[in-house]
């Protein structure tokens, strides 16, 4: 794997510090500003729209910036944003600094999964692309818990300073590891919208809605589960996301690895398994131990998807990728809301806290359903083509020589 996925992963990996380390700072901005949680929470509601607006937004503002130079931009406007809330004067500054920094997200991992593909030989793409999510995983392991205890320690605008130094390395190392890849000669934003045309491409990102918003719609509300279902301490919750952290680490790995020999079987055997691993999760919640094992696992399943539906969306997009692939990154993210908001509906109605489960149980099932739908599609697709290319003078020729 070439050094210039390095650098793509240490973006990554600030990216993925700033998304989550707010969810554990939000008492200590909340306090400083004067303002109630569910306020403050709009710092995570406002990064989510800002990434599904600004994936496609910066794409096509884009499209005539070589990637190498896109790719550098996305990071300076990463910097500037988190350097606005770290000295945010009021909340609403904070916020602007938050949708600031989310717009570079989906533009950053779309055209960086397009870059990371162009690294590679052919069999190895979607290995190179988990290798630059990793820095997503890993910052669910590392930089999140540090980047809270730091917050909770010295002060969250300390946090922010650190994750724009963090961007700063990420543009450095661009700078100097990516090379400057050509851009495709002929293609314009007309031949990027044309890939949504596409079936193949929208149930793809469909499934990615589904797929990842089922594992979103247990973890969003892993605190309130683990202490009232599962018996444990409040501060056991930041050690359990620790454990999903990791989980996600190898699963992505995993990911990558059967997604370049068998993409579609992956997808089967992942989303499958992560429908039933979501339903179980109902009953080992109230159990430490099976709780502790069934959130890794739900991260290792979660994110074991990630690298064969990006490739997926890459592969059907052929010729314009790269619109398509930062879409999709917006659509991990209208899934995380999707289930956060459904799993938020059945607790209200009286159903429980380990009522989640059962929507991201059956929010992976039609994420299956769907890649199932997908593959048959395909055969036939491949099937009519090879019977019109028999019925041509060249395919008749070949037939009576062989």
């Amino acid at each position: 794997m070439p050094l210039a996925l390095l650098a793509l992963a240490i973006g990554a990996f600030g990216i993925g510090t700033t998304e989550f380390v707010i969810m554990g700072l939000l008492p200590q901005v909340a306090g400083d500003f004067g303002v109630s949680i569910p306020t403050a929470g709009l710092l995570v509601t406002g990064y989510a729209l800002g990434v599904v607006i600004g994936a496609p937004l910066m794409t096509v503002l884009g499209t005539k910036v070589p990637r190498k130079r896109m790719l550098m931009l996305l990071m300076g406007l990463f910097i500037v944003g988190n350097l606005l809330s770290a000295v945010a004067p009021s909340f609403s500054v904070m916020l602007i600094g938050r949708v600031v920094a989310s717009l570079a997200h989906g533009a950053f991992f779309g055209i960086g999964s397009v870059v990371a593909a162009e690294l590679v030989a052919p069999d190895k793409k979607a290995g190179a692309i988990a290798m630059m999510f990793t820095g997503l995983t890993v910052a669910n392991v590392v930089g999140v818990p540090l980047g809270t205890l730091v917050g909770q320690s010295v002060g969250w605008r300390v946090t922010f300073a650190l994750v724009a130094g963090l961007g700063v390395i990420g543009l450095a190392g661009i700078a100097k590891l990516v090379p400057d890849l050509p851009k495709p000669e002929g293609v314009r934003l007309r031949h990027e919208l044309a890939a949504f045309k596409n079936t193949q491409v929208l149930l793809a990102m469909a499934m990615t809605v589904l797929g990842f918003g089922g594992v979103f719609a247990a973890i969003t509300y892993i605190a309130p589960m683990m202490t009232h279902v599962a018996g444990f301490a409040d501060g056991s919750v930041t050690w359990l996301l620790v454990l999903f952290g990791l989980g996600m680490v190898g699963g992505n790995l995993v990911g990558g690895k059967f997604a370049d020999r068998a993409l579609m079987p992956m997808l089967y055997v992942s989303l499958g398994s992560l429908a039933v691993v979501l339903a179980l999760f109902t009953v080992t919640a109230h159990n430490k131990i099976a709780a502790a094992v069934t959130i890794a696992l739900i991260g290792a399943l979660g994110f074991a998807t990630v690298p064969p539906l990006q490739k997926r969306v890459l592969d059907q997009a052929h010729g314009a990728p790269t619109l398509a692939s930062a879409v999709n990154i917006g659509a991990f993210n209208l899934g995380n809301a999707l289930s956060a908001w459904l799993g938020g509906i059945v607790i209200a109605a009286g159903f429980g806290y380990t009522a989640p489960n059962w929507v991201g149980a059956v929010l992976a099932a039609a994420a299956l359903v769907l890649a199932i739908l997908s593959a048959v599609l395909e055969r036939r697709t491949s099937a009519r083509g090879a019977v019109v290319a028999a019925g041509t003078p060249s395919g008749q020729r070949a037939a009576v020589h062989h």
